[in-house]
């Protein structure tokens, strides 16, 4: 009989208050909640911001809410802003398993644009599946060489990788703008230099009955192959072992710089493959607009998900439903459309902040 009570008792503890669940838990627990009051803090901050402005704060978060997920039309330009995001952010969160910061994925972007842009061009008259299958291997050899270069400077002349990466997206915009400006640059392109278009035939177009183009998808198989290979795979599981103690992983035969030079490379192309996307779905050609900060949004968005390729999904789509809402918040409340921008660097500071309170808080660790 007490036997029998006990157990009752034990089913009716919630598991909250359950040590055990805590410690089995907790870190998950952490993972989802220090990001949420990191993002929650960096809104009420910015809320008091903008009543400094003479407006609103509650007016600020509807708009924010009813520009990014309140209509259709705004969840599919949500969508739209999202799926570059989700590939930068991964040129950022692959090489993360191996312990490296590598920020240079607007680089790696205008790379890949620039090799797809090329490839389409010079398939001019060929079939257009033809045409849309060399963008995307152009643009994903392009900006995967582009960070490989990041990891051969670390592996082989013990360059900083957050540093190298950085410079190099200042050179891919050297780069972007000489041959725009020069060899490739359309002569009917007067105010706005920029190449010639690789034509609409060659368009990837949109997802059936809506306006999202196909680069959502791309960057939804992307990061789920990216999941899979990072948590699944012997490959991945060496990734992580060199990113966790690399003297050990030399010690027990990895080749560490192989392995750093392929993460380098896969973290690349899915960068080179937003702007691939960039230019077969949105632009048609490449000029500066491409420079849209995506790449570094990409970064933010890697932080909040904690380098999980799934988490990067909902993630990328929220920052994507931020980025949107910019335009409302203009024409309603008067906020420049940079504002947006603001935001975004004040959830980078909160989340900088918040990575010393994990494995700190005892309440997730079941103690009292």
């Amino acid at each position: 009989m007490t036997a029998e009570l006990e157990s009752v008792e034990a089913v009716g503890v919630a598991p909250a208050a359950d040590p055990g669940f805590l410690q089995r838990y907790g870190a998950s627990i952490e993972y989802v909640l220090i990001p949420c009051a990191a993002l929650l803090g960096a809104l009420a901050v910015f809320g008091g911001f903008v009543a400094l402005y003479g407006k609103n704060p509650l007016d600020l978060y509807f708009y924010m809410y009813y520009g990014a997920f309140g209509t259709w039309f705004s969840w599919q330009n949500t969508l739209t802003r999202a799926a570059p995001l989700i590939l930068t952010a991964l040129c950022t969160a692959l090489p993360a398993q191996l312990g490296m910061v590598i920020i240079g994925g607007e680089g790696a972007l205008l790379i890949g644009a620039l090799s797809a842009t090329s490839a389409a061009l010079a398939l001019q008259g060929a079939a257009p599946v033809v045409v849309q299958i060399a963008m995307v291997i152009a643009g994903v050899i392009g900006g995967g060489l582009w960070i490989t270069l990041s990891g051969g400077l670390r592996q082989y002349r013990g360059v900083n990788e957050t540093i190298s990466s950085l410079l190099l997206v200042y050179i891919a915009l050297a780069i972007l703008n000489h041959l725009v400006e020069g060899p490739l640059r359309d002569p009917a392109s007067l105010n706005k230099p920029s190449t010639r278009e690789i034509g609409a035939a060659n368009m990837i177009g949109s997802i059936p009955g809506t306006d999202v183009h196909w680069g959502l998808v791309f960057g939804l198989v992307a990061a789920v192959a990216a999941y899979i290979l990072i948590y699944h795979t012997t490959f991945g599981f060496a990734a992580r072992v060199a990113g966790g103690n690399i003297r050990a992983a030399k010690i027990v035969g990895l080749n560490v710089g192989r392995l750093i030079l392929t993460v380098c490379f896969l973290a690349g192309a899915c960068a080179g493959l937003a702007g691939m996307v960039e230019v077969a779905a949105v632009q048609g050609r490449t000029n500066a607009n491409l420079a849209a900060g995506y790449g570094f949004t990409g970064i933010l968005v890697a932080f909040l998900a904690r380098q999980n390729p799934l988490a990067i999904i909902p993630v990328a789509i929220l920052l994507g439903g931020i980025s949107a809402s910019g335009g409302l918040l203009q024409r309603r409340l008067g906020l420049p459309d940079a504002s947006v921008l603001v935001l975004q660097g004040i959830i980078f500071v909160f989340v900088l902040a918040s990575d010393a309170l994990y494995g700190r808080i005892g309440f997730f660790k079941g103690k009292a």
